[in-house]
């Protein structure tokens, strides 16, 4: 079975959180897509609710499905976010932004009363880590920033570059907030809550891929078949 495969498995699974009435929040990448395609087949056949997405990418993709949205001006608290990751521990921290829509995703999902993630096994990891940490930053003075983002990571015992993240044809990459991304291959993160700490000291960083203490559960989909770790409901 393919990954993309797994990724649907799970994003069926979690689809089957969602109820009449619920305000939802839409994750961003290709697990997130399968998602809101479950979803868009849910809301042609009748059922009603109000979607907050995490990006220009997924609001597009909820347009297109006839999903209603609405903003989280317009509704502040969320019931539900459904999102993939980039990779999770056992403890269901989360590395995200692989996508480039960390700050809209966070801001989404510290607004849900429950965040859900989904994934194929691919993600799953003894330590965070392994998947370059995204940093976004605001452009102004970039290098200075970069600078002070490598001191904490020195400081913390990671030895590694901090490279500005860049388009398939070499431009800058810039986020749907206009700002830049530095992604950090720190290898393995042995204290994420003092490094997440540490980072927000520096002046510049917008905000960082490590989600801490959101998600209340993770699907895992492999070969087998689903796994659940923690508590979706």
């Amino acid at each position: 079975m393919s990954s993309d495969d797994l990724k649907r498995q799970a994003a069926l699974e979690a689809a089957k959180l969602i109820e009449p009435g619920m305000r939802l929040g839409l994750g961003t990448g290709s697990t997130a897509k399968h998602l809101v395609d479950a979803l868009g087949a849910m809301v042609a056949d009748g059922l009603k609710v109000v979607c907050v997405p995490t990006s220009e990418g997924t609001r597009k993709q909820a347009e297109s499905l006839g999903i209603p949205l609405t903003t989280l001006d317009e509704t502040p608290e969320l019931d539900l976010t459904i999102d993939g990751a980039d990779e999770f521990d056992p403890s269901l921290r989360l590395i995200k932004g692989g996508g480039g829509a960390l700050v809209r995703e966070k801001i989404v999902a510290v607004a849900s009363a429950r965040m859900v993630v989904i994934t194929d096994v691919s993600k799953e990891v003894p330590v965070l880590g392994r998947f370059p940490l995204p940093v976004e930053v605001n452009p102004f003075g970039l290098e200075s920033t970069r600078r002070q983002i490598l001191k904490v990571l020195n400081a913390a015992g990671h030895d590694c570059p901090v490279v500005l993240r860049r388009t398939p044809t070499g431009g800058v990459y810039v986020t749907d907030g206009g700002h830049y991304i530095l992604d950090c291959p720190l290898g393995q993160i042995a204290d994420p809550e003092a490094l997440s700490m540490a980072l927000f000291r520096v002046p510049g960083v917008v905000e960082h891929g490590l989600f801490l203490g959101l998600a209340k559960a993770v699907i895992v989909a492999d070969d087998t078949g689903l796994r659940i770790i923690g508590n979706p409901a």
